[in-house]
């Protein structure tokens, strides 16, 4: 019988802890969905990149999982991280000027992934109810980042994606755009054609957990062939979660 979880989130703290979780997203990114990029160390088994060295890793560790117990990661930059890397991460896919001349402050969240033997489980309410708790503490206005369907044939997604463009578009003063030339058009099939039911079950669970929330995504998807995804800009403004929301991921430790 395995052991009951002892779990624990934080922030990585020292170079040991991004190499975890580096190698956490290559066994979820590489080993399991086919990804793949020019600074991933396949002798190493690290999926890392140029945004690492300057962003912040949030951490879910099972202290009874050896000898690594990181289960759960999330990159997040703000921006004067985003300042020091050159731009942002999700600005290589996406022009995101709407969002970011609001005057708000914005977080940006990537690379999130779960190890397989922890999904389903507690493991990513964890990891958002420490997000929240960050959010909360540096007044962060509006979670934006990339999520991604598996595969890069958009007409195979066309009922999601068109299902996500008609029920969930951003508004125009937060939208942002997919750049040419890996943009695909979401907008496939009209609204009445969509089998709802069916084309949500083909959304993936991390992107209907955000649209639960008050979610929207930007204009346009972005085919990315290194990694074998399809991804869609996540915006999430704070101001949108209801009170039953933010005291469900609230810390209840909190003062």
């Amino acid at each position: 019988m395995s052991p009951t979880p002892r779990f624990e989130t934080r922030l990585a703290t020292s170079p040991e802890d991004i190499r975890a979780a580096q190698r956490l997203r290559y066994e979820v990114f590489v080993a399991e969905l086919g990804g793949d990029g020019t600074m991933v160390d396949h002798d190493a088994r690290l999926e890392q990149d140029a945004f690492d060295d300057h962003a912040e890793h949030l951490l879910l560790l099972d202290h009874t999982r050896a000898p690594d117990p990181v289960v759960g990661v999330y990159r997040l930059m703000m921006a004067p991280q985003a300042k020091q890397a050159g731009g942002w991460y999700t600005a290589s896919e996406y022009d995101l000027t709407p969002l970011l001349t609001t005057g708000r402050k914005v977080l940006e969240l990537g690379r999130s992934c779960l190890h397989l033997d922890y999904r389903g489980g507690v493991g990513m309410m964890l990891l958002w109810q420490a997000l929240a708790d960050l959010v909360l503490t540096r007044e962060v206005e509006i979670l934006f980042g990339v999520a991604s369907f598996h595969g890069t044939d958009p007409e195979a997604l066309a009922a999601p994606l068109s299902l996500l463009h008609h029920r969930h578009l951003a508004p125009s003063q937060l939208r942002p755009i997919a750049r040419a030339p890996h943009a695909v058009d979401m907008n496939r099939l009209p609204e009445a054609q969509i089998d709802r039911p069916a084309a949500l079950r083909a959304v993936p669970s991390l992107i209907k957990a955000y649209l639960r929330l008050g979610g929207c995504v930007g204009a346009g998807a972005w085919v990315d062939h290194r990694f074998n995804t399809t991804d869609v800009c996540l915006v999430l403004d704070i101001d949108n979660l209801s009170e039953k929301q933010r005291a469900l991921y609230m810390r209840k430790d909190r003062p």
